[in-house]
């Protein structure tokens, strides 16, 4: 086993790419300002469909209890909304006493193995203070709460229900399975009372300049750059799983195709205290793909895309967008949120926050050709105590005491990571 990215060299001329991809697509499409008015419309309806269900329920966001999913019980109507928001809450998939004790035995690993003392401050910023304070999100990966959860059966059966919401059959092949889901490891964030954030601007994951340039990803939005809005279905997996990230140094990625991102609470989460919020709509891509074809855009531009960052959403270039972000409803520990890749998230800003806001990061990457190079190189990171590939080298965890090993997997961890 290596340790390794999959990843795609960046063209010799970005600008000169940009200006034939957009070229090419002008002609392919015809009449741009007539198609992108149409998308805004589809926008702007399932924005206030979206908007109708929180002023009466709560929350735009649908809801299922884990143990629906768990007996196969969740109704058609459910999965036509999660379908139509592009997300979803599961309510206690684990019991909150289990999250909440992962959360102290998270707090007592940190301080066995002195954190504190170690810290060096944010792995991809070199400029980073001296007197680095402890941060929000942690570059831990190998604790065992956070792979207890990873490898539980709640999350592999979570995991399955969200990847079967896909089409992953088509065009003769199929793009991956849906029951089996790799251990894609992530970071934990701990957020004590009383933080003063200035959250996170909205943005969409998965690539960024990549989505108009790739010609995996090209091939996955072929109807929306030819025009085809109604041919268009944010639920087919295929070319997904083709799709590689641009080579850019010093830059986090991802080396998996995830269906859903997604964390786990770990903690109690109160409404409006710098929650997660969406644009509940899978289709808003089709108006970011679109939005810099029009006539206001540079040609060498794509609405402020830029190689190794995320896609940004602005209220400058995709107003329309930026009016749908959704909060979630306030959380239980042990309650997950989950979001399909190409769905605008955004952390809203908080002041002095009143309760805690702490989660683990736990997508759903299903197994294919693709995610089975990625496991190997989490197994190989595992084994050794590193920080995956698609992270900073920081490899805090080599010798800490009381880190997960590969002898701790189950039969879940074990196929997850392609071991068994």
């Amino acid at each position: 086993m290596t340790e390794q990215t999959q990843v795609t060299p960046l063209p010799a001329s970005i600008s000169g790419a940009i200006r034939a991809f957009k070229q090419q697509v002008r002609q392919q499409i015809g009449d741009v300002e007539s198609l992108f008015a149409q998308v805004c419309q589809r926008i702007d309806s399932a924005i206030a469909e979206a908007r109708a269900d929180e002023q009466r329920l709560g929350s735009a966001w649908p809801c299922v209890n884990y143990e629906t999913i768990a007996r196969g019980e969740v109704s058609n109507e459910t999965l036509a909304r999660i379908k139509r928001r592009g997300c979803v809450v599961v309510k206690q998939q684990f019991p909150r006493e289990q999250a909440l004790a992962w959360d102290t035995s998270l707090l007592d690993y940190l301080d066995l193995n002195n954190f504190d003392a170690q810290y060096r401050g944010p792995g991809d910023n070199f400029f980073g203070s001296l007197e680095a304070s402890r941060p929000e999100i942690f570059p831990i990966y190998w604790s065992q709460a956070q792979m207890q959860a990873r490898q539980s059966e709640a999350t592999a059966q979570v995991q399955s229900f969200l990847n079967r919401l896909w089409r992953f059959s088509s065009q003769g092949r199929q793009w991956f399975d849906p029951d089996v889901s790799i251990i894609y490891p992530d970071r934990i964030r701990r957020r004590p009372p009383g933080t003063t954030s200035s959250g996170l601007g909205a943005h969409t994951d998965s690539g960024a300049l990549e989505r108009w340039l790739l010609p995996a990803y090209q091939q996955v939005f072929a109807s929306v750059f030819h025009g085809d809005i109604d041919a268009y279905d944010p639920w087919d997996a295929a070319w997904r799983t083709e799709v590689n990230e641009y080579d850019v140094p010093d830059t986090t990625k991802c080396s998996a195709f995830r269906t859903f991102q997604g964390w786990t609470a770990l903690s109690d989460m109160i409404a409006d205290q710098g929650l997660l919020h969406v644009v509940p709509a899978p289709e808003a891509m089709a108006y970011i793909l679109l939005r810099p074809l029009l006539d206001d855009v540079p040609d060498d531009e794509l609405c402020g895309v830029a190689p190794g960052k995320v896609l940004p959403i602005s209220e400058k270039w995709h107003p329309h967008l930026i009016k749908g972000l959704c909060s979630i409803p306030a959380l239980e520990a042990g309650d997950s949120v989950w979001w399909h890749c190409d769905v605008i998230h955004a952390v809203a800003p908080v002041e002095n926050q009143q309760g805690w806001g702490n989660v683990m990061y736990i997508p759903a990457a299903p197994m294919c050709d693709k995610n089975r190079l990625c496991a190997q190189a989490v197994a190989e990171a595992l084994a050794h105590g590193k920080s995956p590939a698609d992270f900073p080298p920081e490899h805090y965890e080599t010798a800490w005491r009381d880190r997960f090993t590969l002898d701790d997997l189950n039969d879940h961890g074990r196929r997850a990571l392609g071991l068994a």
